[in-house]
C-alpha cells in the first residue's frame, strides 16, 4: 500500500508537470503570463512535491501505529494466570536462594526442569553452566516469576516465592543480560526505569564511578538528553555498562549476570569485570557462563544438563576432584561444553 500510494503520488506529479507547462507555455504565448510567470507556476508546483510526500510517509506511519495500538490493547485484554503475593520480602541482604524439588514445563509434555535442587548461601555466587536448552534461561524466568512452577518450592530469603508481592520480588531481583534494551526517552529515564524520585547526583555519581564519565560529559543535555532504542552514538561496552547502572539504582539482594563481557574486547572486558565484582558485593549472584574462565570468580558450580543438575558443588571442591564434569572442562578447555 505504501508504494502504490507513492506510485499514486508520483504519477499525479507528472501530470501536473505537464499540465502547468503546457498551460504556462499557453499563457506565455497569448501574451498573459511572462517567460518568469511560467517559472513561478512551475516551480511553485515542483515545491508541493515534497511535502505531499511527506504527508503519504505519515498517513503510512499512522496506519503502522494504529495496528501497533490495536495489538497494545490486546495485550493489555490478557489476564495472567501468576497470582500475586501479599507479603513483602524481607530487608535482610543479601538474599539465600533454594530450589527444592523444583519440576517445570512451558507445554505439559516438554519438562525443560526436573527436579531440581540447590542451595545457594546468602551472599555467594553460583556459576551456572550447561548447554543450550538445558533450562539455564528457565532458571532466571522463575526467579522473576514470569512462569509458575508445576511441582516443589522457590524460596528466596527463606520465604517461598509464591507469598512474595510481584512488585517486592522483582525489585530484589536484578538481571544483566547481554542485549541491553534502550528507550526513546532520557538517559534518566532510561537508567531509572522510569522510577520518580532518584536524584541526579545519584546517577552521576554512578556513571562515573563505572567508568562512562566520558561519554556522559559529550552528551549534550546531560541526563535529559534523548536516547533512541538503537542505543546510536553507544559503544556495546557503554550500553552494558548502562545496564550496570540500572541494576545499581535498583540495588536488589540477588543479582543474575548473563555473562555481559562474552561479546566485547579486552580492554572493555576489564571495565565490566570491575563493574561485576564491584556489584557482586555484598549480594548473592548467580552468573550464567558461556565461557569457563568467567566462573573463576565464583563460590558453587551448578551443571545443568536436560534439566537435571549433572554436577553441583564447591568451585574449589570440584577442581579439586579429578573425577568431577567440572575439573575434566578445565583440564580439557571443552568451552563450547556450555555454550
Amino acid at each position: 500500500m505504501s508504494e502504490l500510494l507513492r506510485a499514486i503520488t508520483g504519477i499525479m506529479f507528472v501530470l501536473g508537470y505537464a499540465l502547468a507547462m503546457g498551460m504556462g507555455i499557453w499563457m506565455y504565448r497569448e501574451g498573459t503570463f511572462t517567460i518568469g510567470a511560467v517559472f513561478l507556476v512551475f516551480h511553485y508546483t515542483s515545491m508541493l512535491r515534497e511535502p505531499l510526500f511527506q504527508i503519504s510517509q505519515q498517513i503510512n506511519e499512522l496506519q503502522r501505529a494504529t495496528a501497533g495500538l490495536k495489538r497494545v490493547e490486546e495485550l493489555h485484554r490478557i489476564q495472567t494466570n501468576i497470582q500475586d503475593g501479599d507479603q513483602e520480602l524481607a530487608e535482610t541482604r543479601p538474599l539465600g536462594l533454594t530450589f527444592d524439588n523444583v519440576t517445570f514445563a512451558y507445554n505439559p509434555d516438554e519438562t525443560v526442569l526436573q527436579n531440581v535442587s540447590f542451595t545457594l548461601e546468602p551472599g555467594k555466587t553460583l556459576g551456572l553452566l550447561g548447554r543450550t536448552g538445558s533450562g539455564k534461561t528457565t532458571i532466571t524466568r522463575l526467579l522473576f516469576r514470569f512462569y509458575d512452577i508445576q511441582s516443589g518450592q522457590i524460596r528466596i530469603g527463606n520465604q517461598p516465592i509464591q507469598e512474595i508481592k510481584l512488585e517486592d520480588l522483582r525489585q530484589h531481583v536484578g538481571l544483566v543480560t547481554q542485549d541491553v534494551q534502550l528507550f526513546n526517552a532520557s538517559v534518566r529515564d532510561n537508567l531509572t526505569l522510569f522510577r520518580p524520585g532518584v536524584s541526579d547526583q545519584k546517577i552521576v555519581a554512578l556513571i562515573e564511578e563505572l567508568g562512562l564519565s566520558t561519554w556522559y560529559h559529550a552528551l549534550p543535555d546531560g541526563l535529559d538528553t534523548e536516547l533512541t532504542t538503537s542505543g546510536s552514538g553507544l559503544s556495546a561496552g557503554e550500553a552494558q555498562l548502562l545496564a550496570f547502572t540500572r541494576v545499581f539504582l535498583k540495588d536488589p539482594g540477588l543479582v543474575i549476570l548473563d555473562e555481559p563481557s562474552s561479546r566485547l574486547d579486552p580492554a572493555t572486558e576489564q571495565n565490566i569485570n570491575r563493574a561485576v565484582e564491584r556489584l557482586l558485593q555484598n549480594r548473592t549472584g548467580i552468573i550464567i557462563a558461556h565461557r569457563l574462565d568467567t566462573v573463576q570468580r565464583v563460590d558453587n558450580i551448578l551443571i545443568l544438563d536436560h534439566g537435571n543438575i549433572q554436577e553441583f558443588g564447591d568451585r574449589s571442591d570440584l577442581v579439586a576432584d579429578p573425577n568431577s564434569q567440572f575439573s575434566h572442562l578445565l583440564k580439557t578447555g571443552l568451552g563450547e561444553l556450555i555454550t
